[in-house]
């Protein structure tokens, strides 16, 4: 699943949904159920920029190599990332990477 997907031409493995379990501090349980509908809501709430900086960044890459990739600064990349893990910890961004119950499906 997601072979295609941008996380997978950096990252060997499907693990996104651990490192947004970690970034966002949601339980990976708390966290949709399906793989493909998860990375949706990624793609959706983060630019295609974004997405890609999240992968290399979480596949380890140098910075030299995210600099060279964006065509970024010392400092352009480090605000960059700053924004990036920014709005994974923002409440609207959290609450579109979680699974809603069926009590808080009935609240709606």
């Amino acid at each position: 699943m997601l072979e295609n997907s941008i996380w997978r031409q950096y990252n060997q493995e499907n693990n996104f949904r651990e490192k947004l379990s970690l970034l966002c501090s949601i339980s990976a349980h708390d966290l949709l159920d399906d793989d493909k509908e998860l990375y949706g809501v990624l793609k959706a709430k983060f630019t295609k920029k974004e997405l890609k900086l999240f992968a290399m960044d979480s596949a380890n890459m140098s910075d030299d190599a995210l600099k060279s990739e964006f065509s970024l600064t010392d400092e352009e990349l480090s605000k960059a990332k700053f924004k990036l893990y920014k709005k994974f910890k923002q409440d609207k961004t959290k609450l579109a990477f979680k699974r809603v119950s069926a009590n808080e499906k009935e609240d709606f």
